[in-house]
């Protein structure tokens, strides 16, 4: 066991660029992918992963874990002087336009949000979210009541801007998952009548562009991931037994007709982490296209001309400059 977990350390050193942690299932389909196990083993693996943690061999937090399971409400004491702490927010004041949240969909067409499957699809696509500054969340299956009306608030708030609103989402290929568009319209029309504590009244997504863009057929196949041999579903149930009681639904039939008694789950992305992200980014281009970034690069930098010509201006720079000095001096530094 130690020796494994030395192992994953070593390959986690090597990829946490691309993904800084990985859930227990998630090493399962990497090291698949480095064709160092079988699916027959997967479950072994996660076991491994988690025991190493629970034994102290690998770090508790060494996998990805789901936000909601976290403690809220958790302080650190400050390490600084009260004195430190103010110089440090002078410091703050010469550079702030590094930290102001720019309004980025402003003159854009689109305003998109993504929600994913699973917990490492979050991690591997945050990093490319952040770029375009999309906001992104792992649904768990058809997601909570309180998440789909906080994006369908902003949804909404959106489209009072004048934006086209779209949802792109990357999941698992499975027969519920290759529908999962109209469940997505269907569980937020469910909340159109909802009203917030604001008086802000519920989201009608009639005009809601909802983009499946993951995973598919032809991507699967094109990469190599992992396809697991049955249906059965998160309640134990087989959709490929004829006992099971949607077999005869025609969605059911069309899936096995055209894809067999077989799925892939996201989480099989892990260990084809270059192309995921190009996946990722390519999703979010389609609506925004390739030169968004540059264009979000020219809303930063007026903002950035406007604080520094002001601190010009009226000397802000200066007198701030001499607030440090006075703290130095104070110091003895």
């Amino acid at each position: 066991m130690i020796r494994f977990a030395k192992a994953l350390m070593s390959i986690q050193e090597q990829i946490e660029h691309v993904i800084p942690a990985i859930s227990a299932r998630g090493w399962c389909y990497y090291l698949e992918g480095e064709l160092l196990v079988t699916k027959a083993q997967f479950d072994l693996v996660e076991k491994l992963v988690n025991d190493c943690r629970e034994k102290g061999y690998l770090p508790i937090d060494f996998t990805a874990e789901e936000e909601a399971r976290k403690f809220s409400g958790v302080e650190t004491p400050e390490t600084l002087s009260p004195i430190q702490y103010m110089k440090q927010f002078l410091e703050a004041t010469l550079q702030c336009e590094n930290w102001y949240t720019v309004d980025w969909w402003e003159g854009e067409r689109y305003y998109i949000q993504m929600v994913v499957e699973k917990i490492d699809l979050k991690t591997l696509f945050e990093p490319v979210c952040r770029e375009y500054h999309i906001p992104i969340a792992t649904s768990k299956g058809w997601s909570s009541m309180l998440q789909r009306a906080e994006y369908a608030k902003r949804f909404k708030q959106a489209e009072e801007r004048g934006l086209k609103c779209v949802l792109v989402y990357c999941g698992d290929h499975d027969p519920d998952g290759l529908r999962i568009s109209e469940f997505l319209r269907s569980n937020l029309r469910d909340l159109a009548h909802i009203i917030w504590k604001d008086e802000t009244k519920g989201y009608n997504p009639s005009n809601l562009i909802i983009d499946r863009f993951g995973l598919n057929f032809d991507f699967i196949e094109a990469n190599g991931l992992t396809w697991i041999d049955n249906l059965i579903t998160g309640s134990g149930k087989n959709l490929a037994d004829p006992s099971h009681p949607n077999y005869q639904q025609q969605y059911v039939q069309d899936y096995l007709q055209r894809y067999g008694p077989r799925k892939c789950e996201a989480t099989a992305l892990v260990k084809r982490p270059t192309e995921a992200q190009r996946l990722c980014r390519q999703a979010i281009e389609k609506y925004v296209g390739p030169d968004v970034l540059e264009r979000f690069r020219i809303k930063r930098q007026a903002i950035i001309d406007e604080l520094q010509g002001f601190r010009e201006k009226t000397g802000l720079d200066k007198a701030v400059q001499r607030g440090l000095e006075i703290i130095n001096e104070s110091e003895g530094t």
